[in-house]
């Protein structure tokens, strides 16, 4: 498969990475442990050498899985999880979901240790603060995160939804190799200024949920309803009511996908990489034709022409409705 550098760290990886949340969280059903195992390793064999996972992904559930399904590659793949809650005394919010922020020196060493131990390693590759905590400056994580990097505990670090003034003072203390941000067809609010940021300070960005939560990839019409444990049946984006105006974008990536003689996804994995060469989506499945689908984005390439009447086309069509609950939106762009 095709590799991509992180911005200017040197990490380089798979162009399309591998979101292993939805393996145990969010989005169920879920697969067996051998299925999701299988899974992973069938990742590695077509090419796929960066994943995903974080300490609260179902309470260390999914990177103790990761652990498991990724050891015998170890010295192949590039592992990224992540810290920035008190997971010792977690506060959940009405959908379930962690509240409870916590990046202070002591949280992040508890959470370093038991990644290593759960990820079966001696190093985290890449270590994203999930949520900026308000009540730490950002410095002072970047602090902490310097001194695991020097114990060589952590070998690159990065943010997840910060703000750009955040990034900014972050890289001033210890340089950010990737920022992790929802951005897709979906939610582009990136373009606002985020790229050029991490375009100039060299820095990688990982967009999470490049295809929607799937509505990308035309699985979706006005019929469809979300099981009450299924994150999606929380989110106004996904309410009957806005689901079917914003099943408009749906059906034109699908008319792409026609055009292009290709699958919705991979219009949608691939418009994505060709906005910047430093952007490595990394989409969740849970089954093995999906993953050989999103793979296959790599292949995928658009003429500059094509590039803008899409975004032409995008700057026309209204996205109804907030990406998150509202509690789970206050802990973003922070």
């Amino acid at each position: 498969m095709e590799k991509r550098k992180l911005g200017k760290s040197g990490l380089e990886v798979s162009a399309i990475g591998f979101g292993c949340m939805g393996l145990t969280q969010s989005y169920p059903p879920y697969p067996s442990k051998k299925e999701a195992i299988d899974l992973l390793a069938k990742a590695v064999d077509l090419g796929v050498s960066f994943f995903d996972t974080a300490e609260i992904y179902s309470l260390f559930q999914n990177e103790a899985l990761v652990g498991e399904a990724l050891f015998p590659y170890r010295d192949q793949v590039i592992i990224a999880t992540k810290f920035g809650y008190d997971t010792q005394n977690l506060v959940m919010d009405d959908s379930n979901r962690p509240i409870s922020l916590s990046s202070r020196p002591e949280t992040i060493r508890l959470a370093i240790e038991g990644s290593l131990k759960r990820l079966k390693t001696d190093r985290i590759d890449l270590y994203f603060q999930h949520r900026v905590d308000p009540d730490v400056p950002i410095e002072e994580v970047a602090g902490t995160i310097g001194r695991l990097v020097t114990e060589g505990k952590v070998l690159h670090w990065g943010l997840s939804e910060a703000s750009e003034k955040t990034v900014r003072r972050a890289h001033a203390v210890l340089p950010v190799t990737a920022l992790q941000s929802e951005y897709s067809m979906w939610y582009r609010k990136p373009e606002e200024g985020m790229l050029d940021t991490l375009e100039e300070l060299g820095i990688g960005f990982v967009p999470f949920s490049p295809l929607g939560k799937a509505v990308l990839t035309g699985r979706f019409n006005t019929d469809t309803t979300f099981q009450q444990s299924d994150f999606r049946s929380q989110i106004p984006r996904f309410q009957p009511e806005n689901l079917k105006a914003n099943l408009a974008l749906s059906d034109y990536v699908q008319n792409l996908s026609r055009e292009k003689e290709t699958t919705p996804a991979r219009i949608a994995l691939g418009w994505l990489m060709a906005q910047k060469p430093w952007i490595v989506p990394i989409p969740g499945t849970k089954k093995v034709e999906r993953l050989v689908d999103n793979v296959g984005a790599t292949e995928i390439a658009f003429t500059k022409d094509e590039l803008a009447h899409i975004k032409a086309q995008l700057d026309h069509m209204e996205i109804i409705g907030s990406r998150y609950p509202k509690e789970q939106e206050q802990l973003t762009g922070i």
